[in-house]
């Protein structure tokens, strides 16, 4: 009996004692407030709970808009851990003070591609991977088409690709407003437009995320416009697709974030810790997930053929703006559905008539004058750059439910004004009957 209560006592003041040091609690939960899917989460969760028996991740799911209201709650909701592909939400919620720093190894996890920041400079947040943007290709159909892969966007305006091409509707597919900010950085606003407009002119739209990708493996399209992960997974359970990085792409980051309310700070920094360790780094890379990992030294081991952003050559990294980047997806979406999706076909037609009149009057430069007004205006779009890359003008269309529908009347009139035009000109360089 006396044995018996010195055991329990000193097991109690073993517990007490663990209880005092940091990071050593026993049975500690921390919760994570994520989007990425249950086959990546669960893998993370059994080899960090493998490693750190003491410690229970919780999962929350959310998606982008709720993960940035359960975060804005008062003690950011009592979650300790937010880990998400929401580049917007991390800068809201660091300028809100929802974060406290994290430690990162900046010798192994540089924090920057090329000239690109990815993690946050104060280290509220840190890269976990990078997502790149660009074309999934069928080489078979490319070539039977008597085609060679696309090398930069501009490619897929020709005829050629574009009748091959599918492309996602920016306001239905998630990462699709990135792809086309992408673009539209790469190229300049203007010239971005012009160039989805006639790249989309021939090209199919689609609704969903996979939709690209699958119509590139089941033979629909020989090329689509996709974020990369989407394009790897297929490949690696056997779809003929191979994954193109057009010149002046970019690759984007998903955080990882401690919050500023976290109660359970060395529990949350060791979930962190594991996250972007070589260990941790290599989970993202099996075949139901084929994400790109922010830690260079991991491609070490990656899966043949699957590409190391860090070894790209300078030509294909675009100098991407994140802080504009963040703020224009809303806009980009509002304007897609108002110049590419509404008046689809009649806009297919505009432009095939342009390309059609460019090889009949090539060499005659007057009709050539004519038809690159034509081309201006079958792409133009009613918002100028100098407001695209406006905070104050970029915030009144954060939401797409308090924008003023005159507004949205007004430019969808001037759109069809421009068309109206570029069809006119277009005509008259037609013989008189």
């Amino acid at each position: 009996m006396i044995r018996a209560v010195a055991v329990a006592a000193i097991a109690s003041f073993f517990n007490l004692l663990c209880a005092a040091q940091p990071g050593a609690s026993a049975n500690e939960t921390i919760t994570v407030v994520t989007s990425f899917p249950e086959e990546l989460t669960t893998r993370y969760e059994r080899e960090f709970e493998r490693s750190h028996p003491h410690i229970h991740v919780r999962f929350v799911w959310k998606q982008s808009r709720d993960g940035l209201a359960e975060l804005a709650k008062p003690e950011q909701g009592g979650a300790d851990v937010y880990w998400a592909p929401a580049p917007a939400n991390f800068a809201l919620l660091r300028d809100r003070g929802a974060f406290r720093k994290v430690t990162a190894d900046r010798a192994a996890l540089p924090g920057r591609l090329g000239q690109q920041q990815l993690s946050d400079p104060a280290d509220l947040y840190e890269a976990y991977d990078v997502a790149g943007y660009g074309i999934v290709a069928n080489p078979s159909a490319v070539a039977a088409a008597g085609l060679s892969a696309p090398r930069r966007w501009r490619d897929l305006a020709s005829p050629e690709y574009a009748r091959r091409l599918a492309m996602p509707i920016a306001s239905k597919v998630g990462f699709s407003p990135a792809l086309y900010d992408i673009l539209l950085q790469s190229e300049g606003w203007d010239a971005g437009w012009r160039l989805i407009s006639e790249m989309a002119g021939e090209a199919t739209l689609l609704d969903s995320g996979v939709a690209p990708t699958a119509s590139v493996r089941e033979g629909k399209a020989a090329l689509a416009l996709t974020i990369d992960f989407i394009a790897e997974i297929a490949k690696a359970n056997g779809a003929p697709v191979e994954m193109i990085y057009p010149e002046r792409t970019a690759f984007l980051p998903a955080h990882v974030a401690m919050t500023a309310g976290s109660e359970h700070v060395a529990a949350a920094q060791a979930f962190i810790d594991f996250l972007l360790s070589t260990d941790g780094q290599r989970l993202m890379m099996e075949r139901d997930s084929r994400r790109h990992p922010a830690r260079p030294d991991v491609y070490q081991s990656a899966p043949q053929g699957f590409a190391d952003p860090f070894a790209l050559p300078a030509s294909t990294l675009l100098d991407y703006d994140s802080e504009i980047g963040r703020r224009r997806p809303p806009l980009i979406a509002l304007l897609f559905d108002l110049a590419i999706v509404e008046g689809h076909a009649e806009s297919a037609e505009l432009w095939r008539n342009i390309q059609d009149a460019e090889k009949k009057f090539a060499g005659n430069a007057k009709a050539m004058a004519a038809l690159r007004e034509a081309k201006r205006l079958a792409g133009f779009v009613p918002v100028s750059e100098s407001d695209a890359r406006a905070a104050p003008f970029l915030e009144r269309f954060a939401r797409r439910d308090v924008i003023d529908p005159q507004q949205i009347a007004q430019w969808r009139e001037e759109i069809g004004a421009a068309r109206a035009k570029a069809r006119d000109l277009v005509k008259s360089l037609e013989p008189a009957p």
